[in-house]
Parts: structure tokens; sequence; C-alpha cells
């Protein structure tokens, strides 16, 4: 009895691949895994700081979608580009295919779009070029991926300062912060209530986290979830004028003053080691203050033969 290896798609709904070595390199660590990799991206095609042109762009994803061997659809990279395509996304077709589509940073605009269209559960995890096509690939993140993927439960753990105390349930969800602000408003921004947030970013300066969570507060969203919890925020710098503002100074007024519970600790962003998240399953946090749990239940997952 034969049996039908794990297919995944490789797309480039944003940038490119600096490194064109990535996508060999990274395929044939899939492979030594039994996975069958479907490359739709293609180095030659690239087009200003996009993957290719938004049509082609598009055309990847639908060639994905349409592919009878392929069960998860990833992102090469993230960078930009997604939001471009929103508006020619057939959201109904993605979630009717059943395939599990993968990435972070720039496609979180995707996990929203396709939430708030259709209820469909995507994952925010790792790009194919910069977590699995790496010079020196980040095993726990290729573990916790494919982890994940096998379900049908997933725990996420982590610790941070001052973290506090809390039970609660609630529809997972998040991204990327920035994206996120970028379709707050827009048919693509899901209506979730009791939810548990999670948010990363790279290179914003503290008062622009914090800006862009108060906006979140003023329209409302952050007083109908029931837990905020932070990932990976590097790749700033602060600067003379800052007297002392730093990250820490920015989280004590924001658990000051947001009406939801803050944690930090979740090792998610743009950083080689990093979890797998299901947009839209079911989570139970569990935090003692210090140290906390998040168990994700409730999502699509993918029998490997």
């Amino acid at each position: 009895m034969t049996t039908t290896p794990l297919g995944i798609a490789l797309v480039a709904p944003g940038g490119y691949a600096p490194d064109p070595d990535a996508i060999p390199r990274g395929i044939a660590r899939l492979e030594a895994q039994g996975i069958l990799v479907h490359n739709y991206y293609r180095h030659e095609e690239r087009h200003q700081r996009f993957g290719a042109t938004d049509a082609e762009r598009l055309a990847q994803l639908e060639e994905a979608v349409a592919d009878p061997d392929v069960q998860v659809v990833m992102a090469i990279r993230g960078a930009y580009g997604m939001t471009r395509l929103l508006p020619d996304i057939d959201f109904e077709r993605m979630a009717a295919s059943g395939k599990i589509f993968v990435g972070y940073s720039d496609v979180t605009a995707f996990h929203m779009g396709l939430y708030a269209k259709t209820g469909a559960i995507s994952y925010a995890g790792p790009m194919f070029a910069s977590d699995f096509g790496t010079p020196e690939l980040d095993a726990f993140t290729l573990d916790d991926f494919l982890h994940c993927l096998a379900g049908p439960t997933h725990t996420v753990t982590g610790h941070g300062t001052a973290n506090p105390r809390l039970d609660v349930t609630g529809t997972v969800w998040g991204g990327n912060l920035a994206m996120t602000m970028s379709i707050v408003g827009t048919p693509y921004f899901p209506r979730i209530d009791g939810g548990i947030l999670f948010f990363e970013d790279i290179a914003e300066h503290p008062f622009r986290v914090e800006r862009m969570l108060l906006q979140l507060m003023h329209t409302g969203v952050l007083a109908r979830q029931r837990a905020v919890v932070l990932g990976d925020f590097s790749g700033y710098r602060l600067g003379p004028n800052d007297n002392g503002y730093d990250f820490d100074a920015m989280l004590t007024y924001l658990r000051a003053t947001l009406p939801v519970p803050i944690l930090t600790g979740l090792e998610f962003g743009h950083i080689a080691r990093h979890v797998t998240i299901p947009f839209g399953a079911q989570g139970h946090l569990v935090s003692d203050g210090e140290r906390w749990t998040l168990r994700l239940s409730d999502y699509p997952t993918v029998q490997r033969p």
C-alpha cells in the first residue's frame, strides 16, 4: 500500500527571496522529512521589491490552491505585497480548498482577511526562505511547525516580567502589529469578541508600538478581548531624546492604561526560533504571574503518512 506524502506549496505573495539559494536549500531540508515541495515561486520573475507582479503573485496562490497534491501553502517571505492582493483574492475559494495557509508578518493581512470573510483558520507560522532556507536551520522552528500541523492540539509556553495572573479562554488571533493596524476599519478586519490577541513587530520604536495599541483601544477592539500576548519587538533604535522611554517604560504605561491584561514572553516574530500559532484556533491561556501556557485546539491539521 502506497501513501501520499505531505505536499507543501511555495508562493511569494509579498517580497522575493533575497538569497535565491534559500529555496533549494529549504526544499532539500523538507524533502529529508518526507515532504513533497511544489514550488510556484520563480526567482527570475521578481518585480521591483516584490516576488513577481501583482497578477503573477495572485496566480501563484490560485495555482497552489488548485493543486490536488498540496495540503499546505507557505509564503517564502513577507516584506510587503499582500495588501495589494486583498481585493482580488477569492477567499471563499481559498477556504473551500481545505488547504492550510502559513506565514507571518505581511501574511497577517491574509490571515485577517480569510477569517473575516469566511471564518477559516490559517497558521501564523514559518516563512520558507527565512526559516527553512537559512544557512543554519533552527530545528525548534521546524519541529514546532510540524507538531502543530499534526495536532490535534498544540501548546505554546512563555514567561516574562510582571505578567498578570489569569485563566482565560477565547479565539486566538493576531500577528504583525503594523499589518494589523493597516487593515483596521476595512472589510478584511475580523470582528472577534472574547479573543486572545498576539502581536509581534520589527524595527518599530516603542512609541509607535504604544500608539498602535492605543489606536486599537480607541476603536474598541481591545475592550472586547480577554488578553494580549506580546512576542518579539526588536530591531528598533532608541535616541537621546527618549530620556529613559524604552520598551519597558512603554509596557508599564500600557499595562496601566489598556482595558485588557498584557503578557510578554511569546517566542514569535522576526527571530530564528519561533512557534506556530493557528489563527482562529480556540485557546486556553493560564498564567501564574510569570510563566504562562497557551493550549490551542479546534484548528485544521494534516495527518502525515
